[in-house]
């Protein structure tokens, strides 16, 4: 077992400048051309994998255009676009109706703060912060998925549970300039390395500072996975 630096700002400090070492080249994974796209491609994502939803949005960009495409079509026949993703009957019934918000209230352009993007429906700060963060390159927050959750956990670097908390701890630890790639650096670990139930702790770069470090293969060491 590691043992984590003495406070959660330098634990979280040397924990970047690891993981931008191994991963110096991490981006977002979701496909898109457009803001309107990149918001449709982050609610498809939740709960889901960025590979599907990339499967999906190939044809679903083909076929529609717009924000008016969007919520002219017929609910049945989205959610039919949309089947082979988490939850389709839902998120298809939220992009319709989002994208009719966007049009009465935004002139059919994806909005640019926190406060509009939020109160589209299917868009929480998660959602919002990556819109802002990749669509409008305003860095307001961090997005916190599954893997900056249960990262930032395992690692000391936060005992808080909510995302929310999370976001705010975060923000209050890692300079403003950290904000975007720690999230992408953290999916990167995660998907690599720090998975949820068999993490590979004897090839993880960050073991000797991780106090949940150990060397079992079948080490279950998941929680906190309820939120995506």
């Amino acid at each position: 077992m590691g043992t984590a630096l003495d406070s959660q700002e330098e634990q979280l400090g040397e924990v970047l400048e690891r993981l931008h070492e191994e991963y110096p080249d991490t981006t977002i994974s979701l496909n898109f051309s457009n803001r309107l796209e990149l918001l449709i491609a982050v609610i498809l994502s939740a709960q889901c994998t960025d590979e599907r939803v990339n499967t999906v949005t190939a044809d679903l960009f083909a076929k529609y255009d717009d924000a008016a495409d969007y919520a002219a079509v017929e609910q049945d026949e989205l959610a039919e676009d949309l089947n082979s993703v988490t939850y389709y009957n839902n998120k298809a019934e939220y992009i319709r109706t989002a994208c009719q918000q966007i049009i009465d209230d935004h002139d059919g352009e994806v909005p640019d703060t926190m406060s509009a993007l939020t109160d589209l429906p299917g868009v929480g700060r998660k959602t919002a912060n990556v819109v802002l963060q990749h669509g409008h390159d305003v860095v307001e927050g961090v997005v916190v998925d599954t893997h900056v959750q249960r990262l930032t956990r395992r690692l000391g670097i936060t005992e808080q549970e909510r995302p929310e908390d999370i976001e705010q701890e975060l923000m209050e630890l890692a300079p403003n300039s950290e904000w975007q790639e720690l999230t992408h650096l953290f999916i990167s670990h995660g998907r690599a390395v720090c998975t949820a139930r068999n993490p590979d702790c004897s090839d993880c770069r960050l073991a000797d500072i991780c106090p949940s470090s150990k060397t079992d293969s079948d080490v279950d060491l998941a929680s906190g996975e309820s939120w995506e």
